[in-house]
């Protein structure tokens, strides 16, 4: 058995409230298929949008056309999941909507902001895919577990412009 396995295992069992924190911010969760806590869920979602959108609005400036066309569905779209979710989370004292990138997002920005030209567009892409596969997964395991029913059903429901996006992120240099 693999030893990551054992380790999120025993993270799981010794205490499920920090193993489900500790289990998201590592990946673990992903990998295990495990909801991640509304809280975990509230702030990755947040962060999730919060980075589409900088990142987004950097390739408006610096990308090529294509590109920009995706990068301008990408600042309409998650500007408008980013005010669902606030709505969605109204009243939910426990999942507190962050507002402002975490330094791991700020440090991927901080990266793709010194780049330009081709490297720039490359490395956007890349970014895109990956970004959109995390959250694919994120909103998947919480539309199928998630504790919160409004949550979940906004969950489910973003689900399918998710997939659309990272569609197009992949194909955005074929």
């Amino acid at each position: 058995m693999n030893s990551k396995l054992v380790f999120a295992c025993a993270l799981l069992l010794a205490s499920p409230a920090m193993a489900q924190s500790m289990g998201e911010k590592s990946g673990v969760n992903s990998v295990l298929g495990v909801s991640p806590t509304t809280p975990d869920f509230v702030k990755e979602a947040a962060m999730s949008d919060m980075y589409e959108i900088a990142s987004s609005k950097l390739a408006l400036q610096k990308a090529d056309q294509p590109t920009n066309e995706f990068a301008t569905q990408m600042v309409a779209d998650h500007t408008k999941t980013s005010t669902e979710l606030k709505a969605a989370t109204a009243g939910l004292p426990d999942a507190p909507v962050p507002a402002a990138l975490d330094s791991s997002h700020q440090d991927k920005l901080a990266s793709l902001a010194k780049l330009n030209g081709a490297d720039f567009t490359k490395e956007y892409h890349s970014e895109q895919v990956g970004a959109h596969k995390d959250a694919v997964s994120l909103f998947e395991r919480y539309a199928k577990s998630g504790d919160n029913p409004k949550l979940k059903s906004w969950a489910e429901t973003t689900l399918p412009t998710l997939r659309h996006h990272l569609e197009m992120a992949q194909t955005l240099d074929k």
